[in-house]
Order: C-alpha cells, then sequence, then structure tokens
C-alpha cells in the first residue's frame, strides 16, 4: 500500500521544516517572525541580497568564523552569543572597532522554533552588549541528519584607528604576556554539558565580547604589540603561533597561570592539559613590561579583565618556541597540538 505524502508543507509547526530553507512563503514567514524582530536595524532594514553602509576614516578590518557547538545550549550561554563574541572578539584581536556583522544559520530539519527564536534573543543582547549591529544573513535547512540543530557562521567589519598595529609579528624581547582572566573555563563547561562524561562542575562560559575593554587599553597604551583571543588550541596553540610568527621564546610562568581549581581537577581526570583548552572570553596582551602595571589597571578595572595578570614574558635571546617555568624551577616545552583535543566545542 503506497501512503500519499503531500508536497505542501504545513504552515503551523512549530519545529524548522525543510520548506523553510526553499525561498518561498515559509522562509519569508521564519525571517520576518524570527530574525527581523530580534535584529532590526535601519541597515538590515533595506531588505537586500546585502548591505550599503557608510565607511569611517580609517583601515578596515573583517573576520569570519563558523561556531558548530555542541550542546547549543550550556552554562553561561549558548551558540548564538557565542557566535557573536567570537567575531567581536577577532575583530578586536585586530585593533578594530567591530561595527557590522552578518549571520548564516545552517538549521536541521525538526529544530524547535522556540530553540531558534531564544538563540536570536542571544545574539540580538550580545550584539547590543558589544556596540554591533547585524546587517545581512542567510538560512538555508538541510534534512534530518546532515546538521547537528544548527550551525552559524558571522562574519563583521570593523575600522582600525590611524596609528594602531596589531600583529602576531610584533612581539618582541622585553615584552610580557598578559591574560585577561582564568583559563580552559569554556572548553570544561562544555565537556560538562555533554551529558555522556558524568561529571559536574559549577563552571559557566566565560563567553563574552571584549571589544569594550580592549577599545579602552589601545586608547591609553600606544605600544600594544599583540592581542590575541586562545579559542581553538588555547593558551598554549596561540602563544606558539605568536612565537613562530614574531620568532621569539616566550616563558610562561606556572605558579601565575590563573587556572581554577574546576578546570585543574577536571583536565585531571580526563587527561587534558588546560593549556591546550579553549576559551571564549580571554585575551592575551603582548607589551613592553613598563606598561604592564597600566594595562592591568585598565583591564582589572573592566568586568572582562578583573583577573588579569602576567602569565609570561620574552626574553632578550631565545628560540622560536614557547617554554614554562615549572613549580618545581625546571623548565618544559609547551607545544602546539597535531590534532584536537576537544571537537564541536565553539
Amino acid at each position: 500500500m503506497i501512503t500519499p505524502n503531500c508536497p505542501i508543507p504545513f504552515p503551523g509547526s512549530d519545529c524548522v521544516l525543510l520548506a523553510h530553507g526553499g525561498g518561498g512563503r515559509l522562509t519569508h514567514e521564519l525571517i520576518g517572525s524570527i530574525f527581523y524582530p530580534a535584529f532590526r536595524n535601519p541597515l538590515l532594514e533595506q531588505d537586500h541580497d546585502g548591505c550599503v553602509f557608510p565607511v569611517e576614516s580609517g583601515r578596515m578590518a573583517c573576520s569570519t568564523d563558523s561556531f558548530v557547538v555542541d550542546p547549543i545550549f550550556f552554562p553561561g550561554g549558548d551558540i548564538g552569543d557565542l557566535a557573536i563574541n567570537g567575531t567581536v572578539n577577532d575583530l578586536a584581536c585586530c585593533g578594530a572597532r567591530p561595527l557590522y556583522l552578518t549571520a548564516g544559520f545552517i538549521l536541521e530539519e525538526g529544530l524547535p522554533l522556540a530553540d531558534l527564536r531564544r538563540i536570536a534573543g542571544s545574539m540580538k543582547a550580545a550584539a547590543d552588549r558589544a556596540g554591533v549591529q547585524i546587517v545581512a544573513g542567510d538560512t538555508k535547512v538541510v534534512g534530518r541528519g546532515k546538521c547537528d540543530k544548527l550551525f552559524i557562521n558571522t562574519s563583521g567589519i570593523g575600522v582600525v584607528p590611524e596609528g594602531v598595529r596589531i600583529a602576531p609579528d610584533r612581539a618582541q624581547p622585553g615584552d610580557v604576556v598578559i591574560c585577561s582572566g582564568p583559563i580552559g573555563v569554556h572548553g570544561i563547561t562544555i565537556l560538562s554539558a555533554r551529558e555522556s562524561l558524568g561529571f559536574e562542575t559549577n563552571l559557566e562560559s566565560d563567553t563574552a565580547s571584549l571589544n569594550n575593554m580592549i577599545g579602552r587599553l589601545l586608547e591609553q597604551i600606544e605600544e600594544v604589540h599583540v592581542l590575541r583571543d586562545p579559542t581553538r588550541g588555547g593558551v598554549s596553540g596561540t602563544l606558539n603561533e605568536i612565537a613562530q610568527a614574531a620568532g621569539v621564546e616566550i616563558v610562561l610562568d606556572e605558579a601565575s597561570l590563573p587556572i581554577p581549581d574546576a578546570v585543574r581537577g577536571a583536565s585531571e581526570i580526563l587527561g587534558l592539559d588546560p593549556l591546550y583548552i579553549a576559551n571564549e572570553g580571554l585575551v592575551l596582551v603582548i607589551l613592553p613590561e613598563e606598561k604592564a602595571e597600566q594595562a592591568l589597571a585598565i583591564m582589572q578595572n573592566c568586568p572582562e579583565g578583573k583577573n588579569a595578570t602576567i602569565i609570561g614574558r620574552i626574553p632578550e635571546k631565545g628560540n622560536a618556541f614557547v617554554k614554562m617555568k615549572t613549580l618545581y624551577g625546571n623548565y618544559r616545552i609547551i607545544d602546539m597540538l597535531s590534532g584536537e583535543q576537544l571537537p564541536r566545542i565553539c
């Protein structure tokens, strides 16, 4: 017996349907009922395939990133504010003032519309906190099992003020490395939210936009050399990239590393190293040692940097790698991972 299959989608569904990605009536209803109300602003209301916006004086910066975190909701945030904060921070670490973002959504058939509406609200709130606007976007729908609930891509544009030049190869001997807060919190939070791992913590993700704090830092200190957010690959991966780009040796001090007890304990259970765990609300600042106290004062006066501390230095001579002075006074190499410690972390 053949069961009839009606090709006309049911418009009253509370979940994402394949027809929501077909470019027809349901697509327009999805955009009009969820995305436009959440992201509404005059630039988005141009209602075109792109956006025309005014350009400020100075150099432009752009960045793009895709977010596939599992689970999509976790303590301290969700995939939506993670997507906004991640691209805002990438722009800010170029020395830019973030202005505009685009948002692309890959949705799995069956995703509850309530979840999508909640995520759009998180994105709007994160964009407002960062002072940026979502000005264009795109939506695609794939069949069940072809995507894990939803993936988000965000791209951003910002303006770099005159006189600001931030780049990995600017790290130099005599610089110090400042870490803006606790290490490894986001990665362990995501792992604890995955039910199969069987352990719990009180940690919440550190996801946050850092552009306001970074903006204050750049306004008051001209000599900032490097800014990097240590996401995938963690502090170790990021510092190794900087050491290789600049041809300098970076020496960390284990006693100064701000690793929370919950992160340290979970890492020991799972056989992980906190220096390789992803962070989402953390920035590494490299600048001359004589500017370190001023930088710390500025950062510690902001909520995102209240626990900022010096974690390392660049000596006058050395090789292009990262090493750490341990609690016992000897040194060990902090190398870059050849693979990924934690999948689906951002």
